[in-house]
């Protein structure tokens, strides 16, 4: 059967389509020139809608009307309507490309169509991309807000809407795409930061056809799931084509689905056909072949003077291969081109816009073999009061079969079998014409719904007596979803194989799959190859496919979903998007996102980011009490050092390290109710410090907690209803603290005394044969001398007393001794109470050398000796905490006092020797 018989085949019932007004003015570029004209106009739809295509059904059955329907082709069957059986309007309606009437105005597509020729006259469009032209990465800079945009929206969706956030995350994406294409179509070519800019607008590109996919796919598989499928299983009386393949639609998930896919993958094709709008022109004019007809006419009248070469003596279709003659080079090249044009424009799921096209190129006989694929449906034959139009192809098998033996013939172009092929299901001949992943994917997915459709059509409707069959290969093969990825991963092409390892296309995979654990045991394996080189916009997308599925109930692998959560969190702390964080962190387990969360708090160090971060934190329903605690204690713990000995510790100020256990304080004296956690915290910090004779920085963090800390614990308790006593913990944190302030107190005492004491005025010399006028000057002097030194003495006995009084405040701490807690019914803490020993030890032998030094240095000699007993008390029992080198060395001090008691003409003790 040769390409004429295709006329006789098509439907006899075709409705013609109403002639459209001709403009003048002709648009040799229509696609491309929409980004303007529209930009103001586009409308959306939620989900990815029909196609038009060969295999182009929009099933939207009464009984699914629980949920919004999801658009599916019409397959084999565009033009078909019943109550089943509902159009949806494709991406350009019921408008032609090809079409020159002004039809601009009803253009809206629910998707932002991608252009890649792009014409651009606003001048804000200009100066944003000239400013993000100087970025040294300017996708990263004109997709940064993304971030901040997935959160806004995912905040204004519950649960119940989750399918139109989908939605709005496609319509983000869809936006950015368009600004980086402005961005590239601008861009100097070759420059490194260019690249990475077209890199992102890949991912950029492929996260929102993704998004269109899970809209699609999800939508459809929540209806089943709420539905009874039994329902379907109904026997229809005298079904036609056009019924039984609606009822199939209604019952098989996976016909349904698959064709969702071929939906997806035509409308993925859709937004990029901008590419071929250039040649539209070229293509519209109404005689074909018609370098070859000039030839044969001049050659006719006798009046041809170019090349004898043989050429064709007749030009109908089968002309070429009849006489295996070529054509006129040119009309072979317009040809070859015209059929590449053809097949875009099918595999973009735009069969009629290919018959149009066919038509005004002067060969109507193509576009009649593209409309034989049409269902055959007769309304009539149940009866009725009205007669009704017929539809579709009643020789349809035979039309099928005529296309899959022109597929066949290898003396036709590649495009045209490759047509032909897409209209009959045969994949050998379809898949040499697939270059890419998308391209390979849409092949099999066609072919599986065409093949299981064409099965449904032989079981329920096709006449036994049936004699011409398709081959065997095509109608007994067993789809499933798994074979057709199977199938993509065995085949010989490079390109196909190495995008079939792209991020997105497992990913898409994986969702086409409906395989969450496969799709999160992927995403385990990525983050645990390179998770810091993942691109942030495709961690970005992971963690919010993850909430998706959480919001639909789907269980994701736990392990999985928290790291990728972790991951994403790590990097907007890394990106500085401070805002976002709090929110990502509380879809963490509690105990992991309050880690993560004092994480991220460490760094941020101004007090009015603080309070934002804390504020943040608690809309997000976060536990701030926790963690601010579990800030503090991350910062006080990186100092691993153990106590050191003063003898041995160098005191080297407060470095940067200290200042930041100092400033760490603040997060929990921003609650009144966390006073109690402050003190526990401040005193392990001021441990530390005394430990190590960092004084100052001990009294910086003393500082830091406010004088009414203690009250506040208080009134707190008092506030619960408490009558008990406090916690043993806070009473211990209470008395440890005042155990510095003491300390400190008396520390700060003793410097004051010898810095006074070191700065005792000088006495004038003696003059010997000095003038009348010297030895008044003198005189004067001296008197000066009598009056500063009466100063000096006076206060020097006020700082001596003090001293002294804070000094005994320390070594004879009240109930029990300084740093010793009273309550022993507090929960264990081994390493406090070990820091608590070893300050004792390290600060009261210190504090008992200051105070001999205050007392031998003032005279006080035999006070000095009364120490010793001090120390010696059993009461006390301070001797316990010397060593016995200290001890030695404290004795040997004394001694010099009761040496100078000697020589005062006391005994060694300081009494009056008794004659």
């Amino acid at each position: 059967m040769d390409r004429n018989d295709f006329q006789n085949v098509s439907s006899p019932q075709e409705v013609p389509r109403p002639v459209r007004k001709r403009s003048s003015q002709k648009k040799a570029s229509v696609l491309a020139s929409l980004d303007e004209s529209v930009s103001g106009m586009i409308t959306r739809s939620p989900m990815v809608h029909k196609t038009q295509g060969l295999m182009s059904f929009s099933f939207s059955p009464q009984s699914r009307s629980v949920m919004k329907p999801p658009s599916m082709s019409a397959t084999l069957g565009m033009g078909v309507k019943s109550p089943y059986l509902t159009q949806t309007p494709g991406h350009l309606g019921n408008m032609s490309v090809l079409d020159d009437s002004d039809w601009t105005t009803a253009f809206t597509p629910p998707h932002s169509v991608v252009f890649t020729n792009l014409e651009y006259s606003t001048a804000e469009d200009v100066t944003e991309s000239a400013v993000l032209l100087n970025e040294d990465d300017p996708g990263e800079a004109a997709t940064r807000s993304m971030y901040s945009d997935f959160l806004h929206s995912l905040l204004k969706h519950t649960s119940t809407t989750v399918f139109e956030l989908v939605d709005e995350y496609e319509e983000i994406c869809s936006s950015q795409v368009n600004i980086l294409q402005k961005i590239v179509y601008r861009a100097t070519p070759g420059k490194q930061k260019f690249s990475r800019t077209a890199s992102v607008l890949w991912l950029l590109k492929q996260e929102m056809v993704t998004w269109r996919l899970l809209s699609s796919m999800y939508r459809d598989r929540i209806q089943s799931a709420l539905e009874d499928e039994n329902i379907f299983d109904i026997a229809v009386i005298n079904a036609s084509e056009k019924t039984a393949v609606n009822h199939l639609f209604q019952r098989d998930s996976l016909v349904r689905q698959s064709q969702l896919v071929v939906d997806w993958l035509e409308s993925i094709a859709k937004d990029d056909i901008g590419d071929f709008s250039d040649n539209i022109e070229f293509y519209a004019k109404s005689v074909y072949w018609e370098n070859t007809l000039h030839i044969l006419k001049q050659r006719h009248l006798n009046t041809f003077s170019g090349s004898s070469r043989p050429i064709v003596t007749e030009l109908d279709p089968d002309a070429p291969i009849r006489q295996k003659l070529p054509l006129d080079d040119l009309d072979r090249e317009d040809d070859a081109r015209l059929l590449k044009f053809l097949f875009t424009l099918i595999r973009a799921g735009m069969t009629d816009e290919a018959q149009r096209l066919c038509k005004r190129c002067g060969q109507a006989w193509r576009a009649a073999t593209l409309e034989g694929w049409k269902l055959y449906h007769d309304p009539n034959v149940n009866g009725g009061t009205e007669l009704e139009p017929v539809e579709g192809n009643p020789y349809r098998c035979i039309w099928k079969i005529s296309c899959w033996r022109l597929a066949e013939k290898e003396q036709f172009d590649k495009y045209e079998r490759a047509i032909y092929a897409a209209l009959s299901g045969n994949l050998k001949q379809l898949l040499p014409v697939c270059d890419t992943w998308e391209d390979t994917v849409w092949a099999y997915f066609r072919v599986m719904v065409d093949t299981l459709v064409e099965q449904e059509i032989r079981t329920s409707v096709m006449n036994t007596e049936e004699t011409e069959e398709l081959p065997r290969e095509f109608l007994q093969t067993n789809w499933t979803l798994e074979k057709v990825f199977e199938e993509l991963q065995a085949t010989d092409k490079k390109r196909v194989l190495e995008e079939n390892q792209e991020h997105y296309h497992v990913i898409q995979k994986f969702v086409i799959l409906g395989n969450v654990d496969g799709l999160m045991d992927e995403f385990n394996r990525w983050l645990s190859k390179d998770r810091n080189v993942l691109p942030g916009h495709l961690l970005r997308f992971m963690t919010h496919l993850i909430l998706f599925f959480r919001t639909l109930g789907l269980q994701a692998k736990e392990e999985v979903s928290v790291d990728v959560l972790k991951t994403y969190i790590q990097r907007l702390i890394c990106e500085k998007h401070t805002d976002l964080i709090a929110y990502y962190v509380s879809h963490l387990p509690q105990d992991v996102g309050i880690v993560q969360y004092a994480v991220f708090l460490e760094d941020v160090t101004e007090t009015e980011q603080r309070h934002h971060c804390l504020k943040l934190a608690k809309e997000a329903g976060l536990e701030v009490a926790t963690i601010t605690k579990t800030v503090v204690e991350n910062i006080r713990k990186k100092d691993a050092s153990e106590f050191t000995h003063h003898d041995l510790a160098i005191d080297t100020g407060t470095t940067k390290e200290d200042r930041l256990k100092i400033d760490v304080i603040d997060w929990l004296v921003f609650d009144p109710a966390q006073r109690a956690e402050a003190l526990k915290q401040s005193n392990a910090i001021m441990r530390k410090f005394l430990a190590s004779k960092k004084h100052e920085a001990a009294k910086d963090v003393f500082i830091k907690i406010p004088q009414d800390s203690i009250a506040e614990i208080y009134n707190q308790w008092e506030e619960q209803g408490m009558d008990s006593p406090l916690p043993a913990e806070d009473d211990n944190a209470i008395r440890e603290h005042l155990c510095i302030r003491a300390y400190l107190e008396a520390h700060e005492a003793f410097n004051e005394w010898f810095k006074h004491m070191s700065s005792m005025p000088q006495a004038p010399g003696q003059l010997s044969q000095a003038s009348f006028t010297e030895k008044v000057a003198h005189e004067l002097k001296e008197k000066k001398y009598e009056a500063d030194y009466g100063l000096w003495k006076g206060l020097l006995d006020a700082l001596t007393a003090d001293v002294k009084e804070k000094m005994y405040n320390v070594l004879l701490f009240v109930d029990g001794g300084w740093m010793v807690d009273v309550r022993e019914d507090a929960e264990d803490d081994p390493e406090r109470a070990h820091q608590m020993i070893m300050l004792r030890k390290l600060c009261l032998p210190m504090m008992c050398f200051l105070l001999h030094t205050v007392l031998y240095r003032t005279g006080q000699y035999q006070e000095d000796l009364r120490l010793a007993d001090l120390i010696a008390s059993e009461r006390h029992k301070l001797y316990l905490v010397f060593t016995k080198d200290e001890l030695r060395k404290l004795l040997q001090k004394m001694r010099e006092s009761s040496l100078m008691l000697l020589d005062q003409g006391l005994d060694p003790l300081g009494y009056e020797i008794q004659s």
